[in-house]
């Protein structure tokens, strides 16, 4: 019989406790997450008695308690092995509360990699649940309970049943908001730059830029100010003023920690923040490699320190000494300094072993677990290297009153950058020397505009969230999924968010009936309590009281002028009603805003803000009617003419024949993915799979006659181009 039960969070971790410790003397079981919660049905908080949760046992966890309870009476001890963060002590605390009646010795084991010594000396080493992190955890599930709860009735008078409000998603929406209303207010201020191409002696063509104007930086402001330049430089020599090599270094980056590996994953691979956490758990928990068996291959992925362990250490300087050699190790060891709000409970994420390379696991890995394995890997082994060593060449050449200026870099030691994801591309110079004569072959000048500031990505939205103190290592990923899985938010053609018109209008809404709640520094001052909370600094029931007085303030303040709000939110028309002439009102429903009798409920009559416009010669799949374009929540589709009297939609079609030979009368429609990103697709799915990002237009290339696409990049802006002979067409 087992003498010891271990209960993990995940069943995915059993097998690698199971090699490590055998079946004769370790029972292992899984919570399979919490097991118990807040009730769906109810607040579940009693406000009169400080906020006490009234916890109950999760829809379809009672069996799984119950097994649990069986098998902690047939052992001598239980040790719970959940996750080593806020979440996991919540779920041990829960477990120990449920155990202890069956089970008087339960204890704690931490682990942050789950590798044969760490199990093994976690075993041996049991501790205590730690009561302050559970508190900090109920803290939060509280806080978020008692906004959400009590904001999203009021949003349902305002809007329509089913939408809500989250106490820090709410916040993200407020930034994506407030920048996309930044950009419209935007006034773009124009300016001028200039090239030269100038001829080195010894033939190389040299791209020049004008540094310096009359002694001063360089600042063309308008055409006439880039002529009176021009007009001055007809016929003036080129001739070089200064050559200045340095030699420069460039130190590697700290390894990851959850916030950098996931914008580098969203950057590089094209992975949201949820699916990046699902892979890096995967690797984790611990994945079957061969002879070894199951064995987790990263530390623990939700922290937010730099710290790297001395043992982790040593095994690196061995790697490295023996892969690339001892000039590749800095002469003294490198330490990197965390954020002050970094709990520092765990390590930053690294391999939990050096001598697993990318490279020996690439038949053992999925692509997608090989490509985030890959990110860590490479980033934890280059963040200890030596720096790396450039030679960096400045060439000043004075033409009149202007000083055009050429830069290059040579590697010299490539350090860190042997293993590094980013590689930086050099720009290599010929010889030259002070006084020689430079030959003009063009001048470029080139008209500008100011650009507002991009959208957020995702990438660039967790960094934000991170730098203004929103949220934590475990939050990030939910925080974005959930404002994607919502209406409030779409991506455009890059994958950046920009806010829909409810989304909008919901955080008109909370800005103007919650002002407090909702401000960054008052969400990144509760982060900064609950962290307090953990380390034993502030009871947990200050920190909801400190955040539900406001609320409670402001939620009795709306509901006094929810009328008001609602007519300010409900734009009253010039429209008749088409059934009893009364004005017509812009109100919301699920599918966005539309047009609604003010008479309601008296008057029923409803329709669409705009006449649709026809969706071309697309014909209704129901009854061979013409088709309008309507707009609904996946975005737009086409619809009957006939509707209401036939419901009949389809994808809509943009006047392009599928390119594919082997299919015969297929149109090209615009579809959305699953995470919202419009493409393109052939309306034969799944008989034919022809897809694109990149919207096909109906003339075809001038050379081969094949299908053209609108494409867009920084350096060319947008243009078309051949998807056969890459042509490129300008606009």
């Amino acid at each position: 019989m087992a003498k010891t039960l271990i209960i993990l969070e995940s069943p995915t971790k059993s097998k690698t406790f199971e090699k490590v410790l055998g079946k004769k003397d370790f029972r292992i079981l899984a919570s399979k997450g919490h097991v118990i919660d807040l009730p769906k049905s109810k607040l579940g908080i009693d406000l009169e008695k400080n906020f006490e949760p009234q916890f109950v046992t999760i829809r379809g966890k009672a069996k799984v308690l119950k097994e649990l309870k069986e098998a902690a009476k047939s052992v001598d001890r239980v040790l719970l092995a959940t996750d080593p963060d806020r979440e996991g002590e919540a779920i041990a605390w829960h477990l120990y509360q449920q155990l202890l009646p069956v089970q008087p010795e339960v204890h704690r084991i931490l682990l942050n990699e789950i590798t044969k010594e760490a199990i093994q000396k976690a075993v041996q080493n049991p501790v205590a649940v730690d009561r302050n992190k559970v508190e900090a955890q109920q803290a939060r599930r509280v806080l978020d309970r008692l906004v959400g709860y009590q904001i999203s009735p009021v949003l349902w008078k305002v809007f329509y049943y089913g939408l809500s409000a989250g106490r820090v998603q709410s916040v993200a929406l407020r930034l994506i908001v407030e920048r996309e209303r930044e950009r419209e207010a935007f006034i773009p201020v124009e300016y001028w730059s200039l090239e030269a191409d100038l001829k080195a002696p010894s033939g190389e063509i040299l791209e020049s830029k004008l540094n310096q104007w009359e002694g001063k930086k360089a600042e063309i402001s308008d055409e006439a100010s880039m002529k009176e330049i021009l007009d001055h430089l007809e016929g003036k020599s080129y001739q070089i003023s200064k050559v200045e090599k340095k030699e420069r270094k460039r130190s590697p980056e700290p390894p990851h920690i959850t916030s950098t590996l996931q914008r580098e994953a969203s950057s590089r691979l094209s992975y949201n923040a949820k699916r990046t956490m699902v892979i890096a758990q995967q690797l984790y928990e611990g994945i079957e490699i061969g002879d070894e068996g199951a064995e987790g291959l990263i530390t623990y992925m939700r922290t937010d320190s730099v710290r790297v362990s001395d043992s982790a250490r040593e095994e690196h300087r061995q790697y490295v000494q023996q892969h690339f050699g001892k000039d590749y190790l800095p002469s003294k060891d490198r330490h990197f300094k965390s954020k002050k709000s970094a709990q520092d409970a765990h390590e930053a994420i690294r391999p939990t072993s050096a001598e697993r390379s990318p490279e020996s696991l690439k038949s053992r890995l999925s692509k997608e677990q090989l490509a985030v394995y890959t990110l860590i890997w490479n980033r934890f082994m280059a963040s200890l290297m030596s720096d790396a060593r450039f030679e960096a060449t400045r060439v000043d050449i004075e033409a009149g009153k202007a000083l055009f200026r050429v830069t290059g870099n040579r590697l010299v030691f490539d350090g860190f950058r042997r293993v590094s994801t980013g590689k930086d591309q050099e720009k290599l110079l010929p010889e030259m020397k002070e006084g020689d004569l430079l030959d003009l072959e063009k001048l470029h000048p080139k008209q500008h505009f100011t650009e507002p500031s991009p959208r957020y990505s995702e990438a660039s939205l967790i960094k934000e969230l991170e730098e203004k103190g929103i949220g934590r290592p475990s939050t990030y990923a939910t925080i974005v999924s959930t404002i994607q899985s919502r209406d409030y938010l779409a991506l455009d053609d890059n994958r950046r968010f920009f806010p829909t018109e409810l989304g909008s209008s919901v955080w008109t809404f909370l800005d103007r009936g919650f002002p407090t709640l909702f401000e960054v520094g008052f969400t990144a001052s509760m982060e900064e309590e609950l962290d307090k909370v953990e380390v034993g600094e502030e009871p947990w029931t200050e920190v909801v009281e400190h955040l539900y007085t406001p609320l409670k303030n402001s939620i009795e303040g709306v509901e006094e002028r929810i009328e008001e709000i609602r007519a300010d939110l409900r734009e009253m028309t010039e429209i008749e009603c088409e059934k009893c002439q009364s004005p017509m009102l812009k109100t919301w429903g699920r599918n966005g805003r539309f047009l609604a009798c003010s008479k309601w409920p008296d008057c029923k009559f409803s329709r669409p803000i705009e006449d649709p416009d026809p969706a071309g010669d697309q014909k209704c799949p129901e009854c061979d009617s013409g088709m309008f374009i309507r707009r609904g929540r996946f975005g737009r589709f086409a619809a009957c003419e006939r509707y209401p009297d036939c419901k009949g939609t389809s994808s809509l079609e943009i006047g392009v024949p599928c390119p594919r030979e082997e299919c015969k009368g297929g149109q090209i429609v615009e579809k959305r993915s699953k995470r919202g990103r419009i493409f393109f697709g052939c309306n034969k799915y799944p008989e034919c799979d022809y897809a694109s990002w990149n919207r096909p237009v109906p003339e075809p290339c001038p050379d081969c006659e094949s299908m053209v696409v609108e494409k867009s990049s920084k350096a060319k802006g947008n243009f078309r181009q051949c998807t056969v002979c890459k042509l490129e067409i300008p606009y």
